[in-house]
């Protein structure tokens, strides 16, 4: 797997951007441009099981099944991916999840004056690099633009 590396600068200090982020009714407005209906189930404490949703189009919901690695309240977070859920059914032993599974993606909050930089990291196969690349700089855009507004 590669790394990928993702960044911006958001005029707002570093809690702000954290709740914005993570938070349950603003988190599907920037990951809007990853999966249209984007939610997550579950919370963003260190240890525990969350699930990365969406409607599939065809009235299931299929998404992510991961677990918070690490939670270091509006510094860090971790994010671990375990399996994918399809037709609302959990995956997390196939052989087309073993070959990603344990990727991470991790957050930064980095405060610099009045303003954060937020640092994205992420494990991408190749496969899905091109559309992270052109997907995470556009959900970041909006995310800056959201806590800005």
């Amino acid at each position: 797997m590669e790394k990928l590396k993702f960044s911006i600068t958001i005029n707002a200090p570093k809690e702000k951007v954290w709740d914005i982020m993570l938070g349950e009714e603003t988190y599907p407005k920037w990951t809007e441009v990853f999966m249209p209906g984007s939610y997550f189930d579950g919370d963003w404490s260190e240890g525990s099981k969350i699930l990365f949703l969406a409607p599939d189009g065809r009235g299931n919901t299929s998404g992510m099944v991961s677990k918070i690695k690490a939670n270091k309240q509006y510094n860090f977070i971790s994010i671990e991916h375990l399996g994918f859920i399809e037709n609302g059914k959990e995956d997390t032993s196939s052989e087309a999840v073993k070959s990603w599974a344990g990727a991470l993606e991790n957050y930064t909050f980095e405060e610099k004056g009045e303003s954060t930089k937020v640092l994205v990291e992420l494990d991408s196969t190749e496969e899905h690099k091109e559309m992270f690349e052109n997907t995470w700089n556009e959900a970041l855009k909006i995310l800056k633009r959201i806590t800005e507004g």
